[in-house]
């Protein structure tokens, strides 16, 4: 899945035939996964081994491709003498839960939409290496993490502060970052204004899975009731099991309400919301499903592959 612009994108190729699928909310999306998982080879290139893959790896490549992949990007460091100008971000994905990073210039925004960055606001610009020497002291110096697990981040989304609340979160990093520049900070890195940019609505997160359907018997749309700073459909409800891996003959369907960074947000048959992140998809050969007018029309679904419960739960086994 990708994000080059505000809405999300999916892949595929069938033999050397590649194609793009733009994703949108509230459409029925469906598929199931058939044979084995091969590894998807690295820069473009076939996997020369055709290896088959953990169902559970989140990479979607052999080791040896995997190897490969990593040794020409970015964070390899292997690329001192790249010209292009870089940026420095500071993004926050929750409560408690921020982060810096920096991206391609020319990539804009799409490397935040990735992360599934809830709020993010560029903190400076410059050649690649002072980037990273900023990126490295401002993480030393803040005590924030080079990474924050796709899993914390899921469990929070349902549960998101208001919009102030997010702005005021990036606004405080912002200026503890900007007191430490001429301490560390390189002299070639141009800092940028604090401008916090939200991405909510972009991801979906402020629509009630039922915003474009009928709501289920016993269900409504939620109203009223919502805390102070906090507007009425501020973020979908939570979702509370993730797709832990495919299985030949495993499907997953059901209507697309939300997504961010790799992870689809599909509302299933039982009322709930079931997340895929679809790097786990890669490297499967999928099919349309039987139901899968059901599906477009979004009055049904299915989920027939193991789920785990987001937040630390237990495993729930056997298919579904």
């Amino acid at each position: 899945m990708r994000w080059p612009g505000e809405v999300p994108e999916l892949g595929w190729s069938r033999g050397g035939d590649r194609r793009v699928s733009v994703l949108a909310y509230g459409v029925g999306l469906g598929f199931r996964a058939v044979g084995e998982r091969h590894c998807v080879g690295a820069r473009g290139n076939v996997c020369p081994l055709g290896a088959v893959v953990p169902g559970r790896s989140t990479g979607g490549r052999c080791a040896e491709c995997a190897r490969l992949d990593r040794a020409h990007s970015v964070a390899a460091d292997t690329m001192a003498d790249d010209p292009r100008t870089y940026r420095v971000y500071l993004a926050w994905f929750g409560p408690g839960m921020v982060k810096v990073g920096i991206t391609g210039e020319e990539r804009g925004a799409a490397r935040l939409r990735e992360q599934g960055a809830v709020a993010f606001s560029w903190l400076g610009r410059g050649p690649l290496m002072a980037a990273r020497r900023t990126e490295e002291v401002l993480r030393a110096a803040l005590g924030v993490p080079d990474r924050i697990p796709y899993a914390k981040k899921r469990a929070v989304r349902g549960q998101l502060p208001g919009p102030e609340e997010r702005a005021g979160a990036v606004a405080e990093l912002y200026a503890r970052a900007a007191a430490l520049e001429g301490r560390g900070w390189p002299e070639s890195l141009e800092r940028m204004p604090l401008e916090v940019v939200d991405q909510v609505g972009v991801f979906g997160l402020d629509r009630a899975p039922d915003a474009d359907a009928d709501p289920a018997p016993g269900r409504s749309v939620r109203e009223g009731g919502t805390a102070p700073g906090r507007s009425v459909r501020e973020s979908a409800p939570a979702p509370v099991r993730a797709v832990q891996e495919l299985v030949d003959g495993g499907v997953v369907a059901g209507r697309l309400v939300a997504a961010a960074g790799p992870d689809l947000h599909l509302a299933v048959a039982d009322g709930g919301v079931v997340v895929l992140d679809t790097r786990l998809i890669t490297g499967w050969d999928l099919t349309s499903v039987t139901r899968a007018a059901e599906v477009t029309e979004a009055t049904g679904s299915d989920v027939r592959v193991p789920l785990i419960d987001i937040g630390g739960g237990g495993v729930q086994g056997g298919l579904f």
